[in-house]
């Protein structure tokens, strides 16, 4: 009976890790279309590579052990009195310490070539966006075109995007999976991240940081198009008769789930500083100038 319960149980248990793995039949992060996240791909890989030297090993003795030791296997040799190999000794300790270095090194390295807040070198002018998380939506604003979305972000293919990102409201984490990179939204601090598209393509955006009972409809999407596709999108933008000034925005800001996609003809050119400033007495922090006043402190 307990051997039917086990089996059972095993039978379930594999039923339910089939389900969950056929939901992660869109792996975006595994299938990059730009710069950035190519090279976390490329640190994803190398990193399991480098952990699994240990892990393939340990399993595949943990199972020849076992057989090779087994009650019934009387050829083995019976050594109740062994204590210390040197051979064994300098591969536990050797290849693991080989290991921690290469991924301390490859650490240091792609966190230096990978930092967020870095510009991303290129030949075309890069184009700035200016994110606010909201309860349950995303607002882009482009401050130098005058003009501001809800829940549609779109962008040249091949051209740099500087997003500055805030929260008005609970924390937030803004990801674009494709292209790369996933950083925090905080009230009242301002996070940076640098993107682009290499390819152009309708992606997917989403919230990777749980913020209420709306968060698992706070999507958006992140649009490579062409310069003359997006020019086209700009002219619609601005043919909108909506305008987004602060009495506006605070209507846009109250909590709503599945929030349509909405254009804006105009903004507050102010309106990105002022959300900020509302919680830090009308100063603005950026969020890695704070870090380094805590260290420096």
């Amino acid at each position: 009976m307990k051997g039917m319960t086990l089996r059972g149980s095993m039978s379930l248990a594999s039923i339910g890790l089939v389900s969950l793995l056929a939901g992660c039949s869109n792996l975006d992060v595994l299938d990059p279309k730009g710069s950035v996240g190519m090279a976390e791909r490329s640190l994803i890989a190398v990193s399991t590579w480098a952990m699994l030297i240990v892990v393939i090993p340990v399993i595949a003795l943990t199972l020849i052990f076992a057989w090779r030791y087994r009650a019934s296997n009387k050829s083995a040799e019976y050594r109740p009195k062994w204590a210390h190999s040197t051979g064994i000794e300098i591969a536990v300790w050797l290849i693991p310490s080989l290991i921690i270095l290469f991924l301390a090194v490859l650490t240091w390295k792609s966190t230096h070539e990978l930092d967020p807040y870095r510009p991303l070198e290129s030949q075309v002018k890069p184009i700035n966006v200016e994110v606010v998380a909201l309860d349950w939506k995303w607002l882009f604003i482009y401050p130098d075109l005058g003009i501001a979305t809800v829940n549609q972000l779109e962008f040249p293919v091949g051209t740099p995007v500087n997003f500055n990102i805030t929260s008005d409201s609970v924390m937030n984490s803004f990801f674009i999976p494709q292209l790369g990179g996933q950083i925090y939204a905080m009230a009242g601090m301002q996070t940076r991240l640098h993107l682009i598209a290499d390819e152009a393509g309708d992606y997917a955006g989403e919230s990777a940081n749980f913020s209420g009972k709306g968060f698992s409809d706070m999507k958006f999407r992140a649009i490579a198009s062409s310069p003359e596709e997006f020019n086209a999108w700009v002219a619609k933008v601005r043919a909108s008769q909506d305008n987004l000034d602060m009495n506006r925005y605070n209507v846009v800001s109250q909590p709503g789930e599945k929030a349509p996609v909405t254009y804006f003809s105009s903004v507050d050119p102010k309106l990105f500083h002022n959300i900020i400033a509302r919680y830090n007495n009308g100063n603005v922090m950026d969020m890695k100038d704070d870090a380094n006043c805590k260290t420096k402190g």
